[in-house]
């Protein structure tokens, strides 16, 4: 006997599959990918092959011997992971290096929590902080790698990240840097870094897909500028300003692509909003206060601890009401 099974209304059907979600996603991070090519070169195709390869491998592996399920290849997850994986690294890191980060996100931040949608922590995330934490040597390493185009404003700048500069010699150590390159390609940092226009065509093709929303990633650039604005006008010769602290770092990369991650970010509107408010905050206290000059990752991963309390307090509106 055939068995009927029955479930309440709504009854929606979409062409929206998460497999077309995480190809936008990979072609959203595209621009990022091809700017870090052009100025990192070879050592930047090594990262960027080494991490993808790892993460599809180990996902392949992990779920088809351990966790006897069916292969979850097809949904490109592990390909958005591998990629958001190798722009959070410098152009340097050892291939052995990448591979422990891919372990880290895909085999203990994505998969020992039952796979993609029950992930409590964004893996790339996780696994940059990882490396960050036990080899701070090679996630520290900013020498520019020879690559297929050249640019003497990053060659001027190989020993220290903008962040990193202002952490040794205050606001004065970056007098005389220019915005307006700072926009086109960054100066040092993450291969995912260099360039601000590259990630912000990205957010604009995310947009217009309607693959995410931009209540979290607006409400993070809102809050370090309202933030880094009031300490800056306070004392100018102390904090930088709101425009130095957007365009540095990885909070363009971080409040674009991994903030908006649907497992791991609020479902509602409101919740997303405080959800963003919360890394930014926590992203310039740790910037203006803490041990690191970055903070972003750190903080993406504080908050995606508070998201189930958020979805507590903050209830996405019911369907028809």
């Amino acid at each position: 006997m055939n068995k009927i099974l029955v479930s309440p209304s709504p009854h929606l059907h979409t062409k929206t599959s998460t497999k077309s979600l995480m190809r936008d996603v990979v072609i959203a991070l595209l621009p990022a990918v091809v700017v870090s090519v052009l100025f990192y070169g070879w050592s930047e195709l090594l990262v960027l092959g080494v991490s993808v390869a790892s993460c599809m491998l180990l996902e392949f592996l992990i779920t088809k011997y351990m966790l006897k399920k069916p292969c979850t290849l097809g949904d490109w997850s592990a390909v958005v992971t591998g990629v958001l994986l190798a722009l959070n690294l410098p152009a340097t890191t050892p291939w052995w290096v990448v591979f422990i980060g891919a372990v880290v996100a895909v085999g203990v931040a994505k998969l020992t929590f039952g796979g993609l949608g029950q992930n409590v922590f964004n893996p790339a995330i996780a696994g940059r902080v990882f490396l960050l934490i036990s080899f701070p040597t090679y996630m520290t390493d900013w020498t520019k790698p020879a690559g297929f185009i050249s640019n003497a404003a990053v060659d001027a700048y190989t020993g220290a990240t903008p962040l990193g500069l202002v952490g040794e010699g205050g606001v004065e150590a970056i007098k005389g840097l220019d915005y307006l390159d700072m926009l086109f390609w960054n100066i040092g940092g993450s291969a995912g870094e260099l360039s601000a226009i590259a990630l912000l065509l990205g957010f604009a093709y995310l947009l217009v897909r309607r693959v995410i929303r931009p209540y979290i990633t607006l409400s993070i650039w809102g809050t370090v500028a309202v933030f880094s604005g009031i300490f800056w006008l306070i004392n100018p010769e102390v904090y930088t300003d709101p425009a130095f602290n957007l365009l540095t770092g990885g909070l363009l990369l971080g409040s674009i692509f991994m903030a908006t991650d649907y497992v791991t970010s609020p479902m509602s509107n409101m919740g997303g909003v405080i959800f963003g408010v919360g890394i930014g905050l926590l992203t310039m206290l740790i910037r203006y206060f803490g041990a690191y000059p970055e903070g972003v990752s750190f903080a993406i991963l504080i908050m995606n601890s508070v998201v189930p309390l958020i979805n507590k307090w903050c209830h996405a509106k019911k369907y028809g009401r």
